[in-house]
Order: structure tokens, then C-alpha cells, then sequence
């Protein structure tokens, strides 16, 4: 796990409530990210005995699965995206769940809906259009999605491009080179200046955690991009051979729960590529209560990145209102 002495030598800052404004960023602390250190067995160990040390039935489940749909970025980022399809997406975003199981359990169908539709840059337009009136908000990837290896004025520019299309939230993609080498300063400057890019949207700081190697480098490039002023940190593009697995997902929290305790800047996470089913869900629910609290278990500050995950989650809400599984296929993806 983490150790306290990854922690910056100046005192906590003033505790602020999650609705305050967002990760302004600070100055980067090369003491304070030399000083992180990983225990990988011990981090591994408490990341497989969470979700069974918490165990959800019942109707508690029902509202933890409720609560799961409020926080999925609706994704698709398939090469072969369509208009037609991305529409499709964003309808199925703002009901997520059918009507008719919602009823059952007594929920307004108007009030659960996804938290975003995330999309590639050419469709954010068809995305803004198809949720315009709605709660659910348009995001983009951006900056060389997914292998951040574009010229970097391009890779700024495609922040800048996607903003302007009307995405809300930019989900860019760093330099997997620059944490491997332990060049700091440049994923700083890079992450900074697409913080900047991004003006009003909010920035999710992909890590893409298969490819950098060891935990230590995982919370070392998490401590870096909020350094540097991302609105999340989130762990995959789902395009890598290893996504967003527990033992990542808890070395990420504990990163962002230091860094809130030493700046008083609460930071999202979001968990990406390979969330299929229910339990996926419920196991990355638990981890974030357990390690950062109630305060983190909103749209605000932690997100679930998935396009099957859903179906799963109806079928599992329609068993609770009906006593009955359906078949996977009932349940539209988007």
C-alpha cells in the first residue's frame, strides 16, 4: 500500500466540502513523488478481500445497482461508430433503465439516467445534439486516444477542437514514455496545458495502468496528472491486453485520498475497460466507499467507463422487481 511517507512535508490543507470548486492543481512536487512506495502483496490482498468483507443483498442491492447506473460513462469508441449508433447511445443514456422495471420498484423512470455518453472527437457533435435538454453529459476522448503518441500541438488542439464541438468532459490519454522514463516534468507541462485547453469541460487523466509497469508507477503518474490539474484520474482506454483491475483501482484511491488530505482538493476517479458485470460494479463500489467514503460514491467524483456493463445491471434491477432473469439480449446496449 501506500505509505505515509509518500505524503507532502507541509500540513493538510482545510478539509472542503465535494461540492467546492474543482482541482485547481499545484505546483509539481518532485520530493513528494520520489517519495511514493508501493507494497504490492499487501495492496493486492486488501484489493481481493474488499468486495467480499462488504457483501450488498437484497433491496440494498437494488439501490447500490441504482446508484451504479448514475455513475456510467455510456461508451462507445469503436471504429467502425456511427451517427446512428451514437445516437442510439445517448438515448439509451438518458433512460438507462426500462420504464417498466423501474416502475416496479418504484422509481420515476426520469430520474436515473447514465452520468455521460463518451464518445471519439468526430461524433461529439452527434452527441451534443442527441442530449441537448438532458442531465447526461457529453464526453470525448482527446490527446492521441488511446496511445497519446500524436505531436503534442495536435494532441492540444484535438482538446481545444472537442470543446469547442460541445463535450463537457475531455477524457485525454498520457504519455505512457514520460512515466516510464520518470520524466515528471513533462507529464506535468503536458497534463497542465491540456487542464488549460479544456477550459469550463472538466479533464479525466488516463493512465492506461497495463502499460506502466508496477503499482508504484500507477500512483506516481495519478499524483502527477492532479498535480497538474485533472478533474479525474481514470485507469485504461480499454484498449490495452490489462484494464482497470482492483488492486490499480485501490493504489488510485489512496493517491487521491493523500492528495486530498494534503491539499483540500478533491479529485474523481474513474474506472475503465473490462467492467462487464454487475459485480464488477458492486466491487469497485465497495473499494471506493471503503478507501474515500460516501463523498466520492457521486457522478462528481467517481465513474464506472463501460459499454456491456449496463445490461448486466438492468437484468440484475429486473430480477429485483420480477423475481425472474432475462436473457441478456432484452436489454439494448444503446
Amino acid at each position: 500500500m501506500l505509505t505515509t511517507s509518500s505524503m507532502p512535508t507541509a500540513g493538510a490543507a482545510t478539509v472542503r466540502d465535494a461540492s467546492e470548486d474543482r482541482n485547481p492543481g499545484v505546483p509539481l512536487d518532485l520530493d513528494w513523488v520520489r517519495r511514493v512506495r508501493v507494497n504490492r502483496s499487501a495492496a493486492e490482498f486488501r484489493a481481493h478481500t474488499l468486495a467480499r468483507r462488504r457483501s450488498v443483498k437484497a433491496e440494498w442491492q437494488a439501490g447500490w445497482l441504482l446508484r451504479a447506473v448514475t455513475l456510467t460513462d455510456l461508451t462507445t469508441l469503436a471504429g467502425d461508430d456511427t451517427p446512428g449508433r451514437v445516437r442510439r447511445l445517448c438515448g439509451k443514456a438518458r433512460r438507462a433503465v426500462r420504464a417498466d422495471v423501474l416502475n416496479a420498484l418504484g422509481v420515476p423512470p426520469e430520474a436515473v439516467c447514465a452520468a455521460a455518453a463518451c464518445v471519439h472527437p468526430a461524433m461529439t457533435p452527434t452527441a451534443r445534439d442527441a442530449l441537448e435538454g438532458s442531465p447526461v453529459r457529453v464526453a470525448a476522448v482527446a490527446a492521441g486516444f488511446p496511445s497519446g503518441l500524436s505531436p503534442f500541438g495536435t494532441r492540444v488542439e484535438e482538446v481545444r477542437e472537442v470543446v469547442a464541438a460541445g463535450a463537457q468532459e475531455v477524457d485525454i490519454v498520457i504519455a505512457r514514455d514520460a512515466v516510464l522514463l520518470g520524466d515528471w516534468e513533462r507529464l506535468w507541462r503536458e497534463v497542465a496545458a491540456f487542464r488549460e485547453a479544456c477550459g469550463a469541460a472538466h479533464l479525466k487523466a488516463i493512465l492506461a495502468t497495463g502499460e506502466l509497469g508496477t503499482l508504484a508507477k500507477v500512483a506516481q503518474a495519478a499524483l502527477v496528472a492532479m498535480m497538474a490539474g485533472a478533474d479525474f484520474v481514470k485507469t485504461s482506454t480499454g484498449k490495452e491486453a490489462v484494464n482497470a483491475t482492483l488492486p490499480v483501482g485501490l493504489v488510485m484511491a489512496r493517491t487521491v485520498r493523500e492528495y486530498f488530505r494534503a491539499t483540500g482538493h478533491r479529485v474523481g476517479l474513474k474506472a475503465a475497460g473490462g467492467l462487464r458485470t454487475s459485480r464488477d460494479a458492486l466491487a469497485w463500489m465497495v473499494l471506493v466507499k471503503e478507501e474515500l467514503g460516501d463523498a466520492w460514491l457521486v457522478p462528481e467524483l467517481f465513474r464506472l467507463g463501460a459499454s456491456t456493463l449496463l445490461a448486466d445491471v438492468e437484468r440484475q434491477l429486473e430480477h429485483h422487481a420480477t423475481g425472474r432473469y432475462s436473457a441478456f439480449h432484452r436489454h439494448a446496449l444503446g
